[in-house]
């Protein structure tokens, strides 16, 4: 393809670069990735929407996160997989799909910090006023945090992309394995110095407010737990908070891990690689973390396992039996 074509809408991506010989298993890699997101992720979010005593704030602000890693791998890891059996020479994509690729990559991660900031401010009320937890964490303000941690990606990212929709383009060639903004103001001939400072700003602003936020929460929950020495409390703390700075630190290592890299050019193919891992790895850790330190999450996780294998174990050992002896076993006592 000709790379000096005027405002194409046919552009070539890079892809994800493999050896030959390695294709297969590196598609088999990340397909296998891609399956474990989805399963852990949708199976978190139907097991806390399916059962009433998973209600909390706690866990229904977190329901967003399991919510942003779907539909952020969604549209970026399927179509990496296409292209990884692809010849570079015919790794195309339209321009309109480049965009909203790049549009979702910037929300999953500026969503991921949004969240994370309210799921912070869950944690601060719970512990430093557990008195009044219950009638400041309401579902209405649930559905307002949740709302807002959305609505303020939504917008910072809509102003970000439009930015660059506006550049006419005379390059075709996106030198990374999926479409970014930067990729995309890359192609364009002209001033691009807008888009620069917008970006800097944008990425200064959501670094500083997250990572500021969750400091000023942990050293006010840190003081309360001090001042208060209660032995309930520090352990309810730790417990909670723990999971949650976990989650918080994997994403901001990752992310940081990715910015690094770009000032340095002779490792761009290990910025791409960490570009793909920073979709991946907290994607697969969030869901596993959550799931395996909440008790609440973990016990009725437990709890479904048992139903299904008692509910199978009946239907073996029924199947034979007639009409009266089934509602003898209907009790449950195939289970005990």
């Amino acid at each position: 393809m000709e790379n000096l074509t005027y405002n194409s809408i046919i552009l070539q991506l890079e892809g994800l670069k493999a050896p030959e010989q390695a294709m297969y298993p590196v598609f088999v890699f990340f397909l296998l990735f891609y399956v474990i997101i989805i399963v852990s992720n949708v199976g978190i979010f139907i097991l806390i929407t399916a059962h009433r005593r998973l209600h909390e704030p706690m866990y229904m602000l977190f329901c967003n996160l399991p919510l942003n890693d779907i539909l952020g791998n969604s549209i970026m890891v399927p179509r990496l997989l296409m292209d990884i059996l692809k010849p570079p020479s015919e790794r195309y994509i339209s321009y309109v799909e480049c965009v909203v690729q790049a549009f979702s990559t910037h929300t999953y991660g500026t969503t991921s910090h949004t969240i994370l900031i309210i799921m912070a401010f869950d944690r601060y009320v719970a512990i430093c006023n557990p008195l009044r937890y219950q009638t400041i964490m309401t579902h209405k303000m649930v559905i307002a945090l949740s709302a807002l941690a959305w609505g303020v990606a939504l917008l910072f990212i809509s102003i970000l992309i439009g930015l660059t929709l506006r550049l006419n383009r005379c390059s075709t060639f996106i030198s990374n394995p999926f479409c970014d903004n930067a990729s995309l103001f890359k192609l364009s001939c002209e001033d691009v110095t807008v888009n620069n400072l917008y970006g800097l700003i944008y990425t200064v602003m959501l670094f500083g407010s997250s990572m500021g936020s969750i400091a000023i929460t942990y050293i006010k929950i840190t003081f309360v737990c001090l001042v208060t020495k209660s032995k309930t409390l520090n352990s309810r703390a730790l417990k909670t908070c723990s999971t949650h700075l976990a989650l918080y630190l994997i994403m901001l290592i990752s992310g940081f891990i990715v910015i690094v890299l770009h000032r340095f050019p002779a490792y761009s193919d290990y910025r791409k690689l960490a570009s793909l891992l920073f979709h991946i790895i907290p994607s697969i850790l969030n869901p596993i973390i959550y799931g395996l330190q909440c008790s609440e999450i973990r016990h009725v996780l437990i709890q479904d396992l048992f139903l299904s294998i008692c509910f199978l174990s009946m239907k073996n050992k029924t199947k034979q039996l007639p009409v009266s002896k089934l509602m003898h076993y209907s009790n449950g006592m195939l289970c005990k």
